[in-house]
């Protein structure tokens, strides 16, 4: 039962800072990255599909992406669907492919992305407190029901403190690397 709760526990934070990791990819950092485009989506057949699926996104230069998609046809959906994005960029079609010139990150801009992503991660810190909060109170349930000692309650609340804590320097070592990234001129 124990083990159970600190593997769930562990495993939901470990999705956390996946989803974390995720969010830092769709923040432009110096240098144009197809994931920038990862929450962009397309109408395909009446069904919204991501642009990745319906297209090759590559970056020839480290300051232009270029689409292609699969059908021609989709290449005013593509371009309509990155202006709907709002993402600070304007599509240029040449009827073939699809350009995304970025241009380069101002200082001020550079700092706007910093806060970005400190935010992102204070949300998934909170995130990953909700995890051991919910841990806590499913170990105290089975303490109060009386399938765990007292004791054995009060270590696995530790383990889950030190999961927490081993999961929020990798929040903070992500973060920094990130601002690193971003603040790079």
């Amino acid at each position: 039962m124990i083990e159970e709760i600190l593997h769930q526990t562990e495993e939901r934070m470990e999705k956390s800072i996946g989803a974390l990791l995720r969010e830092f990819q769709t923040l432009r950092a110096g240098k144009a990255s197809p994931s920038f485009l990862d929450k962009v989506t397309v109408p395909y057949y009446g069904a919204p599909m991501a642009l990745s699926q319906v297209a090759t996104i590559t970056s020839p230069e480290p300051r232009l992406l270029v689409i292609q998609p699969w059908e021609q046809s989709l290449l005013k959906e593509v371009e309509k669907a990155i202006l709907k994005a709002n993402l600070g960029v304007t599509p240029q079609n040449d009827g073939r492919v699809v350009r995304v010139a970025f241009p380069p990150l101002t200082q001020e801009r550079r700092r706007e992305l910093a806060k970005m992503a400190k935010k992102m991660a204070e949300d998934s810190k909170v995130e990953l407190r909700t995890h051991r909060r919910v841990a806590n109170e499913e170990l105290r349930k089975l303490e109060d029901a009386g399938k765990i000692s007292e004791d054995e309650q009060k270590n696995t609340l530790e383990k889950v403190q030190k999961l927490l804590d081993r999961h929020i320097e990798k929040v903070e070592d992500a973060l920094a690397k990130k601002e690193q990234q971003i603040l790079e001129v």
